[in-house]
């Protein structure tokens, strides 16, 4: 077994006094006897740097085996490959090599490769028992990437399957060892102490609710530059927040002062980063701006002070949209102690925090591994590669969700990358190998010719580089990012890969939103009628551009990327398509249909021919109803929207309700219907459906009508009782009739004028005489006179009182004084 002292790990590499060679020795005697082994080691103990080329020592035993390392990010992944390089003594691109997106130095003698997670999966699908390699290092997994769980997943199905000698070592320097050790079947830990040198830690409680973050964290910085010495290493949430900070930072401190300012994030081109990252020269300080990019893996010389603003940018796919979405977010504490650990790297530091210390006890103690939050297309589709369909085939840490994997299968089947059976095609094989998300395979696979090809390719190129500005044009962000080189040579490169070799003319940016619509087929979207900027998709879902877009006026567009949650998301990326191009792409998803529906603003039935796509309206006419029973069910459902209002009940049918209604609350005897508005809404189709033929509208619904439909709810024998027993009217002693009002909440009461009465010595009664109706008495005018439940009572008694007043009001009306034995008459005295 090689020691510590050997190869490359030479002098040079002892010399440097990491704490982690001390554990060096261990490790290799676990790789001994295991073939998976954990290493936990905080930032600035060497473990990215000095495990891979321990580990290159101990493989030169097996047949000059590689050793690859995993990274995060290419930034990442060109700084370790950088250190590594240094350490043994070699040139990048020797001993040590890099293999990244438009960044490849590899050579016959690289024995130590470092790769971004994203080209290790496509390498271990290229050849999937990894020839020539003999471990595999996953560096910063606590990250917990989606790429970095699929690729030791694949790895440990290597390693079980073909791969019994091929070692995997998987590093953190903050890791849920629990959650890992457990997913990976309990491997020993290696476990080396960190070298930190103390960091004093400053809350300053978070800025006011609406403040600009960007703006407090410069004006910290700021503070710290004139009460520390060394650099200043700020954290933001993205991109966004960075520039209007390094605007800030511009007026605060001269440019041609001691101290530059830098910028940090993952879609800056290269020599930024690099510059970002360097040492700052003699006599000079720097600030460095950055994302969470700078959180681990990273090493920035000199940095003594370190500003948080406790905030960070991570992806959120919503299923129901279909979109993924960046929220802000706070971090975690272990995303805390990370970035608190950068201020003691090189000596005593301070840490800056913008939030108050109880707040700690809030925060959750490690991110969310990404496989449980993030877009599983591109994992499915590997999968396909490798030859797995089921979602547990492999051994995951955290498997994926059952939901988001549906979701993926259903995308990637409308890409036409997987069959019904969840099998992979043709197509999502070639799609497999071009290297980018699937969407932008599939726009790539679809082109017509080598112009739309590249022009495919340019899209792609901008889209997975986050590059171009922030044009929400598709085309105008497109003009922008292809001025920068690196978008180019991928845009090269792809379009190679999708078999457009060598230079040429790329097919005219107007035919950017059809390319965009194969890779987004479910996001075509159209203008809502007479609605600037306001459109719904393909899904039926809302989505809008900010006011004044150059977008707004567009018929069709194709939506990229878009942001929210509410009824209508916001479009961030989007590009126009003719309607003509639609119907060209999806001729096949157009649906032609007669719709009958009601319209409550007409209250009638409409037919028309539509045509849609998915959920969208594309075209319709007015028809003639080719079904009967259509037209009727629509009037039916539309007098369900708008209530028994809308019908014209008469008096009677009124009454004939309130009175059965009575006869359910007395408890009569038989089966009487509920015909409340409720029930009888429910048996619309039972007693009105039947007197709906040939009509459209409320309108010629007639009062006839309802009342016959209310009859077939009520059997001939009930109908009989209860105008027997619950009658509709009081027939007076004078020949009169009254209404009974049924619905009064005292009781049966009726409104009739006293004269009517006359001659009566027993009281109006219902139900054979068990319930009296409630008596209010009226004048001549039709004015409230008595109300009375015992007409015997009235005339012995308060009659008098009543008489005395009435006949000087009505001195042409009777008023007798025994109205038990008197005449009833609504007339009045004859003259003379």
């Amino acid at each position: 077994m090689a020691s510590v002292e050997q190869k490359y790990l030479s002098e040079k590499a002892c010399g440097t006094g990491l704490p982690v060679a001390g554990v060096l020795d261990g490790l290799a005697a676990a790789l001994e006897i295991h073939s998976t082994a954990v290493v936990v080691a905080p930032p600035g103990s060497g473990k990215t740097t000095l495990v891979p080329l321990f580990l290159a020592d101990l493989m030169q035993e097996k047949d000059a085996a590689r050793v690859i390392v995993l990274e995060p990010r290419r930034l990442a992944a060109r700084a370790a490959a950088a250190r590594m390089a240094e350490l043994a003594g070699t040139r990048l691109g020797g001993l040590v090599g890099l293999r990244a997106r438009l960044d490849t130095r590899v050579s016959a003698a690289t024995r130590v490769e470092v790769v971004t997670e994203g080209v290790f999966t496509r390498m271990i699908l290229d050849d999937p028992s990894l020839e020539g390699v003999g471990a595999v290092v996953f560096d910063e997994f606590h990250e917990r990437s989606l790429d970095a769980d699929l690729a030791l997943a694949l790895a440990r199905d290597a390693q079980s399957a073909l791969r019994a000698d091929l070692r995997l070592v998987v590093m953190s320097a903050t890791l849920d060892t629990q959650a890992i050790v457990t997913g990976l079947g309990a491997p020993p830990v290696i476990a080396a102490e960190g070298r930190m040198y103390p960091v004093e830690t400053v809350h300053l409680g978070r800025p006011p609710q609406g403040s600009d973050i960007a703006r407090a964290v410069a004006e910290t910085v700021v503070q710290a530059v004139s009460r520390h010495e060394g650099s200043v290493l700020a954290f933001l949430p993205g991109a966004g927040e960075i520039r209007r900070a390094a605007r800030f930072l511009a007026e605060r401190l001269p440019a041609d002062g001691p101290v530059s300012v830098h910028e940090l994030y993952g879609a800056m081109e290269r020599r930024a980063q690099d510059a970002a990252i360097a040492s700052a020269p003699a006599g000079r300080r720097k600030v460095v701006l950055a994302t969470p990019i700078a959180e681990t893996s990273l090493t920035i010389e000199g940095v003594a002070v370190v500003v948080d603003s406790g905030l960070m940018r991570v992806p959120r796919f919503d299923p129901r949209r279909g979109l993924a979405r960046l929220e802000t977010v706070r971090i975690t504490r272990a995303n805390a102690e990370q970035r608190r650990g950068r201020a003691g790297r090189l000596g005593p530091g301070v840490c800056y925090r913008l939030w108050a210390q109880p707040e700690n006890r809030g925060m959750a103690a490690h991110p969310a591994p990404e496989i449980t939050t993030g877009d599983l297309a591109g994992l499915r589709l590997s999968l396909g590669v490798w030859g797995a369909r089921g979602r547990t085939d492999l051994a995951w840490i955290d498997p994926p969700p059952e939901a988001a994997w549906r979701l993926a299968e259903e995308t990637l089947e409308s890409l036409g990358a997987l069959d019904s059976g969840g099998q992979l095609t043709p197509s999502g094989r070639r799609m497999a190998g071009i290297g980018v998300a699937p969407r932008l395979a599939a726009m790539l696979c679809g082109a017509r010719d080598e112009t739309e090809i590249r022009l495919a390719a340019q899209i792609a190129a901008v889209l997975s580089e986050d590059a171009g500005g922030r044009d929400t044009d598709l085309r105008g962000r497109l003009s922008q990012a292809l001025k920068g080189k690196g978008v180019r040579e991928l845009a090269e490169r792809l379009a190679a890969q999708a078999g457009a070799a060598g230079a040429g003319p790329a097919a005219a940016v107007e035919r950017a939103g059809r390319l965009l619509a194969m890779a987004y087929p479910e996001r075509v979207a159209r203008r809502r009628e007479g609605r600037a900027g306001v459109y719904q998709t393909v899904t039926g879902q809302g989505a809008r551009l900010e006011e004044g877009d150059s977008l707004s006026r567009q018929e069709w567009i194709v939506i990229a990327d878009a942001q929210g949650r509410g009824a209508d998301a916001t479009v961030r990326l989007a590009a126009p398509i003719a309607e003509e191009d639609v119907r060209a792409l999806f001729g096949d998803r157009f649906t032609q249909a007669t719709e009958v529906r009601f319209e409550a603003s007409r209250g009638s039935v409409r037919c028309e021919e539509v045509t849609r796509l998915g959920a969208l309206l594309v075209s319709r006419r007015q028809a003639e109803p080719a079904d009967p029973q259509a037209v009727t069910d629509a009037l039916i459902d539309g007098l369900r929207q708008t209530g028994l209002s809308r019908l014209p009940f008469s008096d009677a049918a009124q009454s004939l309700r309130s009175r059965v209604a009575f006869a359910r609350a007395q408890g009569l005897a038989g089966d009487w219907p509920d015909l409340g508005d409720d029930a009888l809404l429910a048996r619309l189709d039972d007693w009105l459906g039947p007197f709906l033929a040939g009509k459209t509208g409320l309108a010629q619904i007639s009062a006839s009508d309802v009342s016959q439909g209310l009859s077939l709810l009520l059997p001939g024998d009930l109908r009989r009782r209860v105008d027997i027993l619950l009658p509709e009217r009081l027939v007076t002693p004078a020949g009169s009739s009254a209404a009974i009002d049924y619905g009064c909440e005292g009781g049966p009461s009726v409104d009739v004028r006293v004269q009517a009465l006359f001659g009566l010595d027993r009281h109006p009664a219902i139900l054979d005489g068990q319930v009296a109706l409630r008596l209010n008495l009226l004048s001549p005018a039709g004015r409230p006179i008595q109300v009375t439940a015992d007409l015997p009572a009235f005339w012995r008694g308060s009659w008098a009182g009543v008489r005395a007043e009435m006949r000087g009001r009505y001195p042409k009306h009777l008023w007798p004084e025994d109205p038990a034995a008197a005449q009833a008459t609504l007339r009045a005295k004859p003259r003379g």
